[in-house]
Order: C-alpha cells, then structure tokens, then sequence
C-alpha cells in the first residue's frame, strides 16, 4: 500500500492539493509514520474557490499551511467512527464540525468518498476546500 501522498498522486484528482502540500513543505509529514487522517478536497474542489485564490496561497505559506493542516486530524479515524463524532479537532489547532444526519460533512464539504486505505492512515474525499475561522 501507498502512503498519504503516494495515494494522492496515484489518483490523479488531487493535483492541486498534492501541489500545495509540496509548496508547504507537507510532504515528508503526510509520509511519515502518521497515522493522519486527511479529509482531501479534490482539484474540482480547488477550483470551486474564488479566482486567484489558489495562487495566492501558492505565495502564502504560512497560510497555505494553516488551510492544509486544517485538513488533517491526528490518528487513523474510519468513516464508522466519523460518524459517531460531532467534531474533531485538526492538526492545525482548531475544529471541525461533523455532520453526520444527512451523509457525511465536514464543515459544509461533503464526504464523497470514505476509508481511502493508505500506509500511514486514512484519506476522506471531500468536495469543498476547508477554510479555518
């Protein structure tokens, strides 16, 4: 099995975020030995956000890595376990609301696919960038 990244690079929809990962320097930690659970916004994700955006966060780091690690709860959570929660609270510091009544959100992004295995955790596809308060 492949690690975070090695997965997200193999499935070819998550060019944009895997780019923004290596621009912030994510990439030795999202293939460390985690385990991360990462709700992964696709590149039709991306390009839902306002023009430009995208690029100036390219040229933010400190922001673009504030965005990124709100993406990231510490340790291996499943989708049954997603469920029984109503928050988690990210790498980043703050938390996420999770909606479980009506399928799965996470803030107002929906889960459209659960329980991607990977090495070193659990990647969640999401339809929507997560922005922290």
């Amino acid at each position: 099995m492949a690690d975070i990244v090695d997965t997200a690079v193999n499935a070819g929809s998550f060019n944009t975020l895997v780019a923004a990962v290596k621009a912030a320097n994510l990439v030795d930690t999202l293939k460390g030995a985690g385990p991360f659970t990462v709700f992964a916004p696709t590149d039709e994700a991306f390009a839902k956000l306002p023009k430009g955006t995208v690029d100036a966060l390219l040229n933010d780091i400190p922001q673009l890595t504030k965005i990124l690690t709100y993406h990231v709860v510490s340790g291996k959570v499943l989708s049954k376990d997603v469920v029984k929660l109503k928050s988690a609270t990210t790498v980043e510091g703050t938390d996420v609301k999770i909606d479980a009544s009506n399928g799965v959100k996470i803030n107002d992004a929906t889960v459209t696919t659960p329980d991607v295995a990977t090495d070193n955790g659990v990647i969640h596809v999401i339809d929507t960038v997560l922005i922290p308060a």
